[in-house]
């Protein structure tokens, strides 16, 4: 019994291992709203809404979670996302711009935060919570230099994008007026989905990938291997930037304007997004498939408190302490049984 104990833990990595409980809790806990809380949770439209009102937050977590596996960690995710928002707005409605140069202001604000952070972190060797940080506090602030009051935008060509629907065949559902609903996703669901791909070959099956892994479990051992860690390192804050950046863009495509108060916390939901889909702080062990399943689960959690009748803020915050708990802990009991069973 020991022996098959030991061969089972042995065949399955960390990373796939927390995997594997991230997606199976996230279902058992949609199956359960769907036959306790029922309501919205029963059509399909239900779990298109959260991945339309959480594709901004599936790209940053992505970028989150692949610095988190170097063994670093960016919280200024969250302020390149408001401070595109207000760019992009500012861009189309008062200097009469293109979706096209929106967009690529877009990558171009995730791209210099990425060059800046990545070299502070990489190069000079300073703390990556204290430079993105600063970078955080930099993002907030040109945000409202930018433009001081919120506003929506009115470009119409924006507005046309904004609204465009992609209708998932199928999965629509009859009203009570016997009027067929199609269900649909919007662009940034396309995006997202996208990125996930991308990250998901790059961590599995690209070289640069496997560096991240390296350097995220030991940075010596790493160094010795020929890896160069400084690189992998500058690359990992380059690319989580650039996909803030992207991130930003999505977002704007949902809300549609442009405001200080954009995104605030979204730096924290895509580190706890990261933690629950199985990337471990430490380093070394992640998994962008499970950061997906995290903002889902993350989401989930919210609309079953708001679904329960809990609408007062602090109830969502609990709900989220206590899941990120849960995560940790089962983190760590896996990780250990692992470690008694390879002894």
């Amino acid at each position: 019994m020991k022996k098959e104990k030991q061969s089972i833990f042995m065949k399955a990595s960390d990373t796939n291992l927390l995997l594997a409980i991230t997606i199976v809790i996230f279902f058992l806990m949609y199956l359960g709203a769907i036959l306790f809380i029922k309501g919205g949770f029963t059509k399909p439209q239900m779990f298109f809404n959260i991945l339309n009102a959480n594709a901004s937050l599936i790209i940053t977590a992505c970028g989150m979670s692949l610095v988190m596996i170097t063994g670093g960690i960016d919280i200024s995710v969250g302020g390149v996302v408001a401070l595109v928002s207000m760019c992009c707005a500012v861009h189309l409605d008062y200097k009469g711009g293109s979706i096209f140069g929106s967009v690529l202001i877009a990558i171009g604000i995730g791209v210099a935060y990425g060059l800046v952070q990545g070299f502070l972190v990489a190069y000079l060797e300073i703390q990556p919570f204290i430079v993105s940080l600063a970078g955080m506090f930099f993002a907030r602030g040109m945000t409202t230099i930018v433009n001081t009051a919120p506003f929506n935008v009115a470009n119409e060509e924006f507005n046309a994008l904004k609204n465009a629907r992609i209708y998932v065949p199928g999965m629509g559902t009859v009203n009570k007026k016997g009027i067929y609903v199609p269900a649909y996703v919007e662009i940034g669901v396309i995006v997202a989905i996208l990125i996930v791909i991308l990250m998901f070959v790059l961590l599995r099956w690209c070289k640069l990938g496997r560096n991240f892994y390296a350097v995220g479990g030991n940075a010596q051992s790493a160094l010795m291997l020929g890896i160069n860690v400084k690189r992998t390192k500058f690359l990992s804050h380059l690319i989580c930037s650039t996909l803030a950046g992207i991130g930003g863009y999505v977002y704007f495509l949902h809300v549609g304007s442009g405001a200080a108060s954009h995104a605030m916390g979204m730096e924290m939901n895509a580190i706890a997004s990261s933690i629950i889909g199985g990337t471990m702080l430490t380093g070394g062990v992640g998994n962008i498939i499970g950061t997906l399943f995290g903002v889902l689960s993350l989401s989930t959690i919210q609309n079953i408190v708001a679904s329960a009748g809990l609408d007062q803020a602090w109830w969502t915050g609990i709900t989220i302490a206590a899941m990120l708990c849960l995560f940790l802990v089962i983190q760590s009991i896996v990780m250990a049984q692992k470690k008694r069973a390879l002894k």
